[in-house]
């Protein structure tokens, strides 16, 4: 197996040990008194030419530890006072080191849109980001066959979720759009290879209509790095280990945000791309 299938297979069977403690129609009745969710393609669309989402994760497998975050909802808070739009929390435990105890924490500590940013395969998952107060989850086209796609974002999207549907080729992005992605993420790393490639966005983003959210995602060290992927047609950026192993996020998603607001960034994705920065 590679290395997407490995965490894959780990994701089911943790999901399947939390089943039998919590059914899906106990998540179900839980996820009823969440109230309705936020609007996340408003958060997206604000009032700067580029959003950022910012993203509380401890490891990974390419890199292992990355930082300790022992108060996971004093650093959201932190990346909120700090301008982010969208906060995602990374819920896999074992090469992320997340939780959604992590989730919950972060939740109860924020207003922004939250995401639940884990490997869902399964309705039962979908259903349990709502439940905690999720409102947004990400589905990885790669992991996910295309009829299971399609189920998975009409149902994140039933729920009053939006679903940030990842790609990583021309091919992954058009499944995304058929599969109705309202928000499609654009990943700079092959989650099956974990090898980096920061052309990627560039390369794909042509593909995505300019109604529909595009989310460069990985790679991000620097505030130059999201004044170019912003300057190639990013709507959103994605940002994890840059603000998680600075010793200051609110600044740092400060100057994020501030790369992002560059006034020779045009609101119109198309305009940008054509336009020399």
């Amino acid at each position: 197996m590679n290395m997407l299938q490995t965490i894959v297979a780990k994701a089911l069977a943790d999901m399947h040990d939390r089943e039998k403690c919590v059914s899906m129609e106990q998540l179900k009745q839980v996820a009823c008194h969440q109230g309705e969710a936020r609007n996340v393609i408003a958060a997206l669309k604000g009032s700067a030419a580029v959003s950022i989402i910012a993203e509380l994760k401890r490891a990974c497998p390419e890199k292992g530890d990355l930082a300790p975050i022992p108060d996971p909802a004093e650093l959201a808070g932190q990346y909120e006072a700090g301008g982010a739009s969208v906060i995602s929390c990374v819920t896999e435990h074992h090469f992320y080191k997340g939780s959604l105890e992590d989730f919950r924490q972060v939740r109860a500590n924020v207003d922004i849109p939250l995401m639940r940013k884990d490997f869902i395969v399964h309705p039962y998952q979908v259903h349990e980001a709502r439940a905690y107060g999720a409102d947004m989850v990400t589905l990885i086209v790669k992991a996910l066959p295309q009829n299971a796609l399609v189920a998975l974002v009409e149902r994140t999207h039933s729920l009053g979720m939006t679903a940030l549907v990842e790609a990583h080729s021309r091919l992954e992005a058009l499944r995304a759009l058929e599969a109705g992605a309202k928000v499609v993420g654009i990943n700079a790393r092959d989650l099956a290879t974990m090898d980096m490639n920061m052309e990627n966005f560039a390369q794909i983003v042509d593909v995505i209509p300019e109604g529909v959210v595009a989310v460069a995602e990985s790679g991000v060290r620097s505030a130059r790095d999201v004044f170019d992927y912003a300057s190639q047609g990013a709507d959103a950026i994605m940002i994890g280990e840059a603000l998680v192993t600075t010793g200051e996020p609110r600044q740092t998603v400060a100057d994020m945000v501030a790369a992002a607001s560059h006034p020779a960034l045009d609101r119109s994705r198309r305009a940008r791309i054509a336009k020399e920065i």
